[in-house]
């Protein structure tokens, strides 16, 4: 039996970084969202809005003084800053722009201070996304949009919604973790045209999508709560708010998006993108780091070596720290020298010596009683005596000490990537610590500080990684991705079907991501092949397949580059066990990519036709199964409109499949 899956791609994506196939039509709209919603004079749209001592921005912003300024960031990005200073009350409103010259996108942070000499009138319903899109004749509004990290089998699958006449489509984060029930991140298409837009807020957002009657769409996003007052001299932040604009092919647009978040978002450590790493642990075997200690993670290392298995980060997880009652019992950030003799240093230092780096779990935000920070500095925490509390990162003198403290910590032991797990939904919290008339202002300050704490990682160690984890994913908005990767995309891992459905959903949004493997078979190794790897294996048996394994590892690291080029899925998305799934990732800059395809357990299907998508029209490709090691030679024209058959024979079952150009590339018009 034979499935015919994938369709043809409108247009290919060719050359680098935005590529050649970004239009002049796309730029412009991005340009001219700028011009018409912010620099024109008597700007009649102004695509944000609040409320200022009961009285609507819309209705008084045109009565305050307004100063404008321009300058050049770098070669691709262009600032604009605006000011509004209310003429009572000295309340300046300063909306940043960022125009990026090379990608058809601009993003904008609102900032409020509070120039004057008592408190401000109440400012609510701050809303830095308040703006319409007009939609177009004949066609439906759909919002395209992704489940978060839920620890679920279905963690980030992908959603359509159709936005119809007189409906509202409200969703949100939920617990103040931003990608902790759906992501921040949204693709709304009408027609052959569209806008992608991002939240960046690492707390609690909300966005509305209504249309009335007509065939106009007002989008409003931002923090979920604001209703406060400023003190003088005090200043907050909205979310960031990023729009990419977009014409053709939906699939194109989120591979437009890939590349502008590998080129201007994702770390750059070093001064070169992010790149592929395979990391290896001990945890799954001492239930964490509890019963771990310098001799066991010494003898994991080498034998990781001794099997020629490559390393290129040690990962010390949860439990390598001062606690009594197991590694939740978080707050007394020392190591715990009964079981690490001389702290964590003999272990990196002997990771560094075979030329190892180590990564070191943290979850500083979450308090527990009896720990150091419960016991000596109560004042800096928020949540009722008993429980577990909150270090608040929006209170100065905590941040301080959590900057030097955690600084301390990564020179003396000679930790090489940072790990900031958060096992705590913060919402209750912050809105716990707000009087009447400062509602979200805690939150606000948590999140300015929460970001100036790993600005000043990163300054101070401009080459480090930081791993966002949050309970595995929860915590992935563009603001937190602009300073960390996700290597552990979520805590619901190891099975391969569920690691399946994670790729095919998170890889329309974040190009990098990770999660653990401790699989021996093809099928399962497969399953869970990230950008970012982090063996979870016991190596001090002797009898496993480790041929096997240095085989699939030894895959996973030729095929490792192609998976941050462009994404294409070629199958529907579904975590049944009857039904393949498949996806393709292309490096348009080097010709070649990888298709990978997974027969599931009950599937009735023994091949299926892959319509390859993005190739150079013009091109021959030579075609090489990693299965049958056969290679063939074959027309783009004919795998993008005949499709690539695969044929499987077992179930479950998986295969790789390696492509490359032959010959010059030309542009394609496809």
């Amino acid at each position: 039996m034979e499935l015919l899956l994938g369709m043809v791609i409108l247009m290919a994506i060719s050359g680098g970084a935005a590529g050649e196939f970004v239009t002049p039509s796309e730029m412009n709209k991005a340009h001219d969202w700028i011009s018409h919603r912010f620099l024109e004079k008597n700007v009649r749209e102004l695509p944000f809005s609040f409320k200022y001592g009961g009285k609507a921005s819309c209705e008084i912003l045109d009565q305050w003084e307004c100063t404008a300024k321009t300058s050049k960031l770098d070669e691709a990005r262009r600032k604009h800053t605006i000011t509004y200073r209310s003429p009572d009350t000295a309340l300046d409103v300063t909306i940043v722009i960022v125009e990026y010259t090379d990608f058809p996108t601009v993003e904008w942070t609102m900032y409020l201070k509070n120039c004057g000499k008592s408190d401000t009138p109440i400012i609510e319903n701050l809303c830095p996304l308040d703006a319409k899109l007009p939609g177009k004749d004949g066609s439906d509004f759909v919002l395209h949009h992704n489940v978060g990290s839920i620890c679920q089998k279905n963690d980030y699958q992908p959603l359509s919604d159709i936005i119809a006449p007189n409906t509202t489509r409200r969703i949100t984060t939920s617990g103040g973790r931003s990608s902790n029930s759906d992501l921040p991140y949204f693709n709304i298409q009408c027609g052959d045209e569209g806008v992608i837009l991002a939240i960046g807020w690492p707390g609690q957002w909300a966005a509305e999508f209504m249309r009335d009657g007509s065939n106009v769409l007002r989008i409003v996003a931002g923090q979920e709560l604001t209703h406060f007052v400023l003190h003088p001299g005090e200043e907050v932040r909205t979310p960031l708010i990023v729009l990419q604009f977009w014409e053709g092919d939906r699939l194109r647009s989120q591979n437009i998006w890939r590349r502008w978040m590998l080129a201007h978002n994702l770390p750059h450590p070093y001064g070169k993108q992010v790149q592929p790493h395979l990391a290896g642990c001990s945890s799954h075997q001492f239930g964490e780091m509890v019963h771990a200690d310098t001799a066991s993670q010494k003898l994991f290392i080498d034998r990781y070596l001794e099997e020629q298995i490559r390393l290129d980060y040690w990962w010390m997880d949860a439990g390598w720290y001062v606690n009594e009652s197991g590694w939740p019992n978080t707050g007394t950030w020392e190591v715990d020298t009964k079981r690490f003799p001389g702290g964590l240093r003999p272990i990196s230092d002997h990771a560094h010596s075979k030329g190892v780096k180590i990564i070191v779990w943290f979850e500083p935000e979450r308090v527990t009683p009896g720990t150091w920070l419960y016991t000596q500095h109560p004042e800096w925490l928020l949540g009722a005596d008993g429980g577990q509390k909150l270090l608040n990162l929006g209170d100065p003198h905590a941040l301080k000490w959590l900057i030097e403290h955690i600084d301390e910590l990564i020179v003396r032991e000679g930790i090489d990537l940072y790990r900031n797990d958060f096992n705590i939904d913060p919402l209750p919290y912050w809105r716990e610590n707000d009087p009447e008339n400062r509602q979200g202002i805690t939150e606000i300050k948590y999140v300015q500080g929460f970001l100036a704490f790993w600005d000043e990682l990163r300054r101070r160690h401009p080459d480090m990684l930081i791993d966002t984890c949050a309970s595995g994913g929860r915590r992935n908005d563009i603001e937190t991705l602009r300073r960390s990767v996700p290597l552990h995309r979520s805590d619901y891992i190891l099975e391969p079907i569920g690691q399946q459905c994670h790729t095919y959903g998170i890889a329309s949004w974040i190009p990098f991501y990770g999660s653990g493997v401790n699989h021996f078979d093809a099928y399962g190794f497969r399953s869970v092949m990230c950008p970012a790897m982090n063996a979870c294996y016991d190596v001090r048996r002797t009898d496993s397949d480790y041929d096997s394994l240095r085989r699939l590892i030894g895959e996973w690291r030729m095929i490792a580059p192609y998976l941050l080029g462009d994404y294409y899925p070629l199958t529907d998305y579904s975590t049944e066990t009857d039904v393949w799934m498949g996806w393709q990732f292309y490096r348009p800059d080097l010709g070649e990519g990888v298709v990978q395809a997974f027969r599931r357990p009950t599937s009735p299907y023994e091949s299926a036709r892959f319509l390859l998508r993005g190739l150079d029209a013009n091109a021959k490709y030579e075609v090489w199964n990693l299965d049958t090691n056969r290679r063939t030679i074959t027309e783009a024209e004919k795998l993008m409109q005949e499709g690539l058959l695969v044929e499987m024979k077992n179930k479950p079952d998986s295969v790789t499949i390696i492509y490359k150009r032959q010959g010059e590339a030309k542009e394609s018009h496809r």
